[in-house]
């Protein structure tokens, strides 16, 4: 394998300055959810060009697409079952990239890095390894900020058959992996009925009143969450005039959880405060979900210690996350929750600085964030090229995926 990690330093080398050129331009002109034209067309454009057969427009999202090469042809379904890859069947491994920008921010949390350093990964690893009996798929996954879209790429089947999806994001931190929670945006809307509150009071049913009594029970609620799990909500509709009872109000939430499962029970914890509190003040209340939930991040042991020591070449060392931090959620959580995955968190400013910020979005175009970008995409290859050329690579992390999904985790 050496020599197949020098040929990969190599090709990434050979195209270090183009790939800084592309993560520019996606700096340059950031566009937010599902509007990633121009990104989109971009990098699909750099891997057609290079001999990969794309596909856009996949999963019903207009800025999606996949790129592959090699082999695609698998016998059973290994990957789906967690059987890893047996006899007759060829491993498969997916390259994550992300392209989407915040709103006002632009690349506050540096998405043009992960798009450049996932397409620096799939061309260097093309390249490296010529023809083989496998498959390297590249998949452009857009709204990984708002809206989720691997989310709806699990649910279109893009990852069926697959050993082992690899990305990387920019951070304030070294770690192996991402400590990512589950999240869900939950709409509650309270139906009360319109009155005068001088002309007609008793006939009044004070939605609003409703929901304000609901966040004041969640707060109650909030102090006795375990840690990883909490619920932030904000008023979106509390009506129109200060002489009218509100007939409706409606607020919108943001819940967390350590686990998929503990989301699930916390969200239903939500719907019980609120259609107790609507029992007790004569409401009729709707509770729905906005959008699709983001699990989880399960991290592989496996693979992020592969990545890990192909990073090491670079000079940058990786450890364990912080006990007891959190960085919030990614749509990368209902891929990692399917099959194995990573997501490690590279520095490009000090443990001091934070991302969703103007100096993290000028950090993700400087040197610093350069020479992250480079180093993620060689060791990206060389942890793709160890899943498709090391039988033992996916039998081995399908283990561990099979282990920590038994134990809850």
């Amino acid at each position: 394998m050496e020599s197949v990690y020098a040929r990969i330093e190599q090709e990434v080398a050979a195209r270090a300055d183009r790939l800084w050129d592309v993560s520019l331009a996606l700096h340059r002109e950031p566009e937010t959810a599902y509007e990633e034209h121009r990104a989109s067309a971009l990098l699909a454009g750099e891997l057609e060009r290079e001999g990969f057969r794309v596909e856009r427009g996949v999963a019903g999202l207009p800025t999606a697409f996949t790129a592959r090469t090699g082999s695609t042809a698998r016998t059973g379904c290994a990957a789906r079952t967690g059987n890893g890859v047996g006899p007759g069947q060829v491993p498969s491994v997916a390259l994550l990239l992300e392209y989407d920008a915040l709103p006002q921010l632009g690349h506050a949390c540096g998405h043009n890095l992960i798009a450049a350093a996932g397409l620096g990964a799939a061309l260097a690893a093309r390249a490296a390894l010529g023809e083989i009996a496998g498959s390297l798929l590249a998949v452009g996954t857009p709204a990984e900020e708002s809206g989720g879209g691997k989310v709806a790429e699990v649910a279109a089947g893009l990852f069926d058959g697959v050993d082992a999806a690899l990305m990387f994001h920019p951070g304030v931190h070294d770690w192996t992996w991402a400590p990512l929670t589950a999240s869900a945006q939950v709409r509650v809307g309270f139906h009360g009925r319109a009155a005068h509150p001088t002309g007609n009071p008793t006939e009044g049913i004070d939605a609003l009143g409703a929901l304000i009594q609901l966040f004041n029970t969640l707060g109650v609620l909030d102090r006795r969450l375990p840690s990883g799990s909490h619920i932030q909500g904000i008023v979106t509709e509390g009506g129109r005039a200060t002489n009218i009872v509100p007939d409706y109000a409606e607020g919108l939430f943001g819940l967390r959880g350590k686990t998929t499962s503990a989301l699930a029970e916390l969200v239903d914890e939500l719907r019980s405060c609120a259609q107790g509190v609507a029992l007790a003040t004569g409401t009729r209340v709707d509770v729905t979900d906005v959008g699709g939930r983001y699990e989880h991040f399960r991290a592989n042991d496996v693979l992020s210690g592969l990545f890990a020591r192909h990073l090491q070449a670079a000079g940058i060392t990786l450890t364990e996350p912080e006990p007891g931090i959190y960085l919030g959620s990614s749509d990368i959580g209902n891929v990692s929750t399917r099959l194995p995955a990573i997501h490690p968190f590279l520095a490009i400013m000090g443990p001091d600085g934070s991302d969703h910020t103007p100096e993290f979005a000028r950090a993700a175009a400087g040197p610093r964030g350069r020479q992250v970008m480079s180093a993620a995409a060689r060791a990206l290859a060389c942890t793709a090229a160890d899943v498709l050329l090391r039988p033992d690579v996916p039998t081995r992390a399908w283990a561990a995926f099979r282990e920590k999904a038994a134990a809850g985790l």
